[in-house]
């Protein structure tokens, strides 16, 4: 088989500008024909190229992954200050040293990585995927498989997956308005240009990666791929990364808060022990251990595997995340803006009647709807599949002839028809619209149109009131006479129009919609549905499913508004209705900068704005193409209530990491800070720097079953918003009774046991390792800690790792450790302190909470 010989995107003029090319020779050059590639033609092209990705990145081998964990500062210097030991003479305390910081990377590395793997397995189950054609036949593929010389088949609603030329074209519109700006959708044609183009913008007869398909259908042969499009072109020059969430940035300025606590308190306990004239090695080892202790090196492991975990779950719920930050987002959301249709409603549109302007069943009104949903060949709605499944009528006789397609500004779609003995321009859409356009009306099909006056309009508009408030959706059916050598439809063509009547749609309201609204409404989650529909049956449905109307913005209250005066009302309102696409943006934007986390769930081309500018965006695995990629998370069941157990899940995920970011700013700082305290009246240093390093080791070790631990249903009951300044404060109320305890253990071991400088070390690392561990029964809950039970498996590592700890001194290689038998009376001692150190956590806790009337 020949090699084909794909374009190369640079340095080459022409082949920067594929759409100049002849049509046969760009065939030659791709080694491609119209039936698409061979299977092994694209398999040679795939190796030899790449995917089609925009960022190609390549995973790195798993050992650069693990040695990329040593590069941590901490850990650095650490090894380093190790390897100065074993120089000196002490190699024991080198070997152990080094071996307690690779099993704690090691911990690390496999818990991040299989939860990694969990998270793209779940991302690849909603890859977009491309109808293309391989040795001849149409098949289906994911779009990271398509190579230069395919040829894929699109339509309405779907993604331009690679930069190509069209070679076969019906009413195909794309809208590329990322690319070149142009923010009305352009008409692509199979034809050849005139003259050399190097503008893409004027590359009529080319598609690009990114774009959108907003009506038609086409066959495009690929001729740039990957990072090889002008979208990888783009990307490729670009550093920039997603805006972090809320989240994300809550993280960081923990980090930072962390980073600069670590850095005073090792300064100042290398300062004080060199003050002090002690070993500087020892010190400077001590003080590096002291730093690596206060790091809270665990938590993006945390953070990874228990939104992974989080993950799976809603899989199983059915929910798919494809960013994995959604997942805390939606445990913050607050309000959610959905459509009714599918959500509120069954979905399972049925036509119901076709009405005269007089309120008749009329055939003529069917057959003119029928014409249009027939020979539309944008992206046909649940309305034009109800038209076509209600009745047969036979359009044999009639050739179409051009067509105006829909778009959601207009609202409706027109279609040029012709049967040999009349020409006539079918036009379908929003009532309103329909009506304000119409001139006239006609009372029958055989009679002279009648000019449509005031008095008629009302009689009109009261007719479509009344259905409407039964809960009916209609559509405004209306017809143009254009000559017989009129041969392309305009927008300015629908005008002066003869209004023929409705058609009538029922779209039953949904029975599980009602406590699905109710379980979100309980679970602090505000419902707004923004709909294209009318508000008389915006309203019917919201009563069906008992979602009382608080406050209504139609479409033209929101022109008339500007941002802050918007701002001001979307508090109040919670149904917006005949909204176009730009003004579901504007309410979502409104809502957040009213502070609030939004959600929006939608399914169509229009939505994507909106699913890019919420918080979190919602979409469904029947979605079309643009909003699912524009969605962070999947519903595989377009239903309120899987929706309301992934809120449930968020919020769950959200509170597992908080719990292991509490612990390590309250306990686990407490005891730090007591070691840093220490070093200014004790003769000896507080603990050896590798009793630091394996204290924090089995503390990890505790900590690594958090994410499977159960939340309190009170915790669930609440949107949960990242507060950096709560953090400070429980961190400045719990540590300091950490501290307490510790030094009170000091007074024990000085004063009543006269301990050495061994038996110091050892005491403090038990009661050091039994305090930090255990207050995780108390810190995981804001009840009643005594109640609220534990998950197993954060019970079981828990109390394993504080008997591992108080068994250590026993063993027979604890002299390595620096470790000497304690007497069974100190053992008691401090198993009667720990108790007392819990029940003053708890309640010093439940004061903390009462105080900031928090649950």
């Amino acid at each position: 088989m020949p090699r084909s010989k794909p374009i190369s995107p640079a340095g080459d003029t022409a082949a920067e500008t594929f759409w100049n090319s002849p049509r046969a020779a760009l065939f030659s050059e791709l080694d491609a024909s119209e039936r698409g590639l061979a299977q092994a033609q694209a398999d040679e092209r795939l190796a030899r190229t790449g995917g089609n990705v925009v960022r190609d990145h390549r995973e790195r081998r798993l050992v650069v992954q693990f040695l990329s964990r040593f590069l941590n500062p901490l850990v650095a210097l650490l090894l380093v200050a190790s390897a100065v030991s074993a120089f000196t003479g002490d190699i024991a305390g080198f070997v152990i040293i080094v071996g307690i910081i690779l099993i704690s990377v090691t911990l690390d590395f496999v818990q991040e990585y299989q939860a990694g793997k969990a998270v793209e397995k779940l991302r690849k189950s909603v890859a977009t995927q491309v109808r293309v054609l391989r040795d001849g036949q149409t098949v289906a593929l994911p779009s990271d498989q398509l190579a230069p010389g395919d040829v894929v088949l699109l339509a309405a609603g779907e993604l331009v997956p690679a930069d190509g030329r069209v070679i076969e074209a019906s009413d195909f519109f794309v809208n590329q308005a990322q690319l070149t700006g142009e923010p009305y959708p352009v008409e692509k044609h199979a034809r050849e240009l005139d003259a050399a183009t190097a503008d893409m913008a004027q590359a009529t007869n080319a598609v690009f990666m990114g774009s959108s398909v907003i009506s038609g259908s086409a066959r495009v042969l690929l001729c740039r791929t990957g990072s090889h499009s002008a979208l990888g072109g783009i990307a490729q020059s670009l550093s920039g990364r997603a805006l972090p969430t809320a989240f994300d940035l809550g993280v960081r300025q923990f980090g930072l808060m962390i980073m600069r606590v670590t850095i005073a308190m090792a300064l100042f306990v290398l300062l004080t022990n060199v003050f002090f004239h002690r070993p500087m090695l020892d010190s400077f080892l001590f003080a590096m251990a002291l730093a690596v202790g206060l790091t809270p090196e665990l938590l993006p492991m945390v953070v990874t595997v228990t939104m992974a975990r989080g993950g799976m779950r809603m899989a199983r719920q059915q929910v798919i995340v494809k960013q994995m930050a959604a997942i805390q987002n939606l445990g913050s959301m607050d309000v959610l803006c959905t459509d009714k249709t599918g959500t509120l409603t069954e979905a399972k549109i049925s036509l119901l009647r076709h009405v005269d302007v007089a309120g008749r069943d009329s055939d003529w009104v069917f057959q003119l709807a029928y014409l249009n949903s027939y020979f539309e060949t944008g992206l046909r709605s649940p309305l034009d599949e109800a038209i076509i499944e209600h009745d047969q009528f036979d359009a044999s006789g009639w050739q179409k002839i051009d067509e105006v397609p829909f778009d959601f500004e207009r609202r409706r779609v027109s279609v040029l028809v012709d049967d040999d003995k009349k020409r006539i321009l079918v036009v379908k859409g929003a009532p309103e619209d329909v009506l304000r356009l119409s001139t006239h009306y006609a009372p029958a099909p055989d009679t002279a149109p009648l000019p449509l006056d005031d008095a008629r309009r009302a009689e009109i508009r009261a007719l479509h009131d009344s259905l409407a408030a039964d809960g009916f959706r209609l559509l405004g059916i209306a017809l143009g006479h254009v000559p017989p050598e009129h041969q392309h439809a305009k927008v300015t063509d629908e005008s002066d129009m003869i209004f023929a009547g409705f058609a009538v749609f029922l779209d039953p309201p949904k029975p599980s919609a009602a406590p699905a609204l109710a379980a979100l409404a309980a679970s602090g989650v505000a419902i707004k549905v923004v709909t294209g529909d009318n508000e008389l049956v915006s309203r019917h449905i919201c009563k069906a499913v008992g979602l009382e109307v608080t406050g209504l913005l139609t479409g033209d209250d929101i022109h008339e508004l500007d941002d802050h005066a918007l701002a001001a009302r979307v508090d109040q309102v919670n149904l917006f209705c005949r909204v176009t696409p730009s003004q579901k943006n504007r309410v979502i934007l409104a809502l957040k900068s009213r502070g609030h986390t939004v959600g929006y769930l939608g399914d169509g081309i229009n939505d994507a704005p909106s699913l890019h500018a919420a918080d979190v965006g919602i979409s469904v695995d029947s979605a079309v193409d643009v909003a699912k990629e524009a969605a962070g998370m999947i519903l595989l069941k377009q239903d309120l209530g899987v929706l309301h157990e992934g809120v449930l899940e968020g919020r769950r995920t959200a509170g597992n990491v908080m719990k292991y970011i509490l612990m390590g700013t309250s306990s686990n700082f407490g005891n730090m800070f007591s070691m840093a305290g220490a070093a200014l009246f004790l003769p000896f240093l507080p603990m050896l720097p590798l009793q630091v390093l394996l204290n924090n080791l089995l503390y990890d070790l505790s900590e690594i079953t958090i994410p499977l631990d159960r939340v309190d249903d009170a915790y669930l009951a609440q949107p949960r918003h990242w507060d950096m300044a709560f953090i400070r404060r429980f961190m400045l109320v719990i540590g300091p009774v950490s501290s307490l305890f510790d030094f009170l253990t000091f007074y024990v071991m000085l004063q009543l046991f006269h301990a050495g400088e061994a038996w110091f070390h050892t005491g403090w690392f038990v009661e050091s390792i039994a305090t930090q561990v255990l207050v995780i029964f108390v810190i995981r809950t804001r009840g009643n800690a005594f109640k609220s039970r534990p998950a197993m498996a954060l019970a079981a590592t828990s109390l394993l790792t504080v008997l591992v700890a108080a068994l250590l001194p026993y063993l027979p290689f604890a002299p390595l450790l620096g470790f000497t038998p304690l007497p069974a009376s100190f053992m008691a001692v401090i198993a009667a302190m720990v108790a007392v150190y819990l029940v003053l956590v708890e309640l010093v806790k439940r004061a903390f909470y009462a105080r900031l009337g928090m649950r």
